[in-house]
């Protein structure tokens, strides 16, 4: 069983840059202590709430397949064909680069290291970096020259020299999808050439760019460098949009007749990031042109707001048997989540806590619960935890309680 305590975002209340928790207006509705708000400013008095939400459709783009997401909360707020296989020509560099980055940050190899470069990296076709058969290379240049010229040699050289051939590399390459939940992806090759089996979705390259942004944060500058210059050959970023938007840091493009122009593209603007995976267009003014619309409809209707800081007080609740009368309950880590712009205070939150609580108790024990709701809509449900621990009272202490508990259910 459970006490319910209700509380609203009401307009007028001012959301911190620095992730500041939610600040509310608190109205009881059972004999719960009520949630401790977040200082803050208060809201008018009769302050006219934001109206019901109500989100225009995403432009359609021209373009096999695409995808938007929050770069932060993972959700989805634009998609067409997103689950659809397709081949992901120089996308798969996302996945080459990342396990070459993952070996780096375990420290099996670091950016020094020289990498012999065989006849079968110096031979690739297609984009190169234009390394030499019989030198040696570092790591770090051939990560450049994979992400920033797409080279197909840097990549090889890589795959070679981390997996001991590329085949081995490919193992590993598809091992880590699974592992990142890319549960549509199939690689054939490092670099991304047009194989029978090799193909990903919009939706497993959206959660693969997630990834090489969080996971791997101290290398994910790579992806923002505009050009690279190499065996005296200086090659520009594919990724026009790093020209033209100064919040675009990243991804990757890719091109092969059957895949068309493709781009992976993340933006962050006021706290917001958004990743934009972009299949199957005609050109590569065209996949620039198609990200930009996905994108600015992402930041035009939607933001990443914080709602709670974790081990903050949230609410107290009643302790039967032990040393201390009450326990102070609150949230394990800080919730953040995407909202329609401008609908803040429109978001309620219910407090559900445990109708019995007996000591002893443990710091985090699951106490509770909190739901979040958008207009009426349950939107996010976290554990409501217990923020120190309570102790046992003495013998007599305990039979008392129990005496009181007895009599309360007696006459409930």
């Amino acid at each position: 069983m459970f006490k319910v305590t209700s509380f609203s975002k009401t307009s007028g209340l001012i959301k911190s840059l620095s992730c500041a928790a939610l600040l509310v207006s608190l109205s009881v509705v059972a004999a719960t202590p009520a949630p401790t708000p977040t200082p803050g400013q208060a809201a008018p008095a009769g302050a006219t709430p934001a109206p019901t939400v109500s989100i225009p459709e995403a432009p359609a783009l021209a373009a096999t397949g695409y995808i938007l997401i929050d770069g932060e909360t993972g959700e989805v707020l634009a998609q067409n064909n997103a689950d659809q296989r397709l081949p992901p020509a120089s996308l798969t560099k996302m996945m080459s680069s990342y396990l070459v980055i993952d070996e780096l940050i375990r420290g099996r190899i670091n950016e020094t290291n020289m990498v012999n470069i065989s006849v079968k990296a110096w031979k690739m076709e297609g984009s190169r970096m234009y390394v030499k058969e019989g030198t040696q290379v570092s790591v770090i240049d051939l990560l450049r020259g994979e992400i920033i010229q797409s080279g197909n040699d840097a990549t090889v050289a890589l795959a070679e020299y981390v997996g001991g051939n590329e085949d081995a590399f490919v193992d590993l390459m598809n091992k880590k999808a699974l592992e990142l939940g890319m549960k549509s992806t199939h690689y054939q090759n490092a670099a991304g050439l047009p194989a029978p089996e090799h193909y990903t979705t919009a939706r497993d390259l959206a959660v693969l760019a997630r990834a090489v942004i969080y996971n791997h944060p101290q290398h994910y500058p790579l992806y923002a460098e505009k050009e690279f210059k190499y065996n005296n050959i200086r090659q520009p970023n594919r990724n026009k949009l790093l020209y033209l938007d100064p919040t675009v840091d990243g991804l990757k493009t890719g091109h092969t007749e059957e895949a068309g122009y493709c781009l992976v593209a993340s933006s962050k603007r006021e706290g917001t990031r958004l990743i934009a995976v972009v299949l199957g267009t005609k050109s590569d003014n065209a996949r620039a042109e198609e990200t930009q619309k996905l994108l600015a409809y992402g930041f035009r209707y939607f933001e990443t707001v914080s709602l709670y800081k974790a081990n903050t007080e949230i609410t107290k609740a009643r302790v039967w048997s032990g040393k201390a009368p009450e326990v102070v309950l609150g949230l394990p880590k800080d919730v953040r989540m995407t909202l329609p712009r401008g609908h803040l205070d429109n978001v309620k939150a219910n407090v559900h806590v445990n109708e019995t609580i007996n000591a002893p108790i443990l710091a985090g024990q699951e106490l509770g619960s909190l739901t979040i709701e958008l207009d009426g809509k349950v939107i996010n449900t976290q554990p409501l935890v217990a923020l120190q621990p309570v102790e046992e009272a003495s013998f007599f202490a305990r039979m008392w309680d129990k005496i009181k508990l007895f009599f309360r259910g007696l006459f409930s």
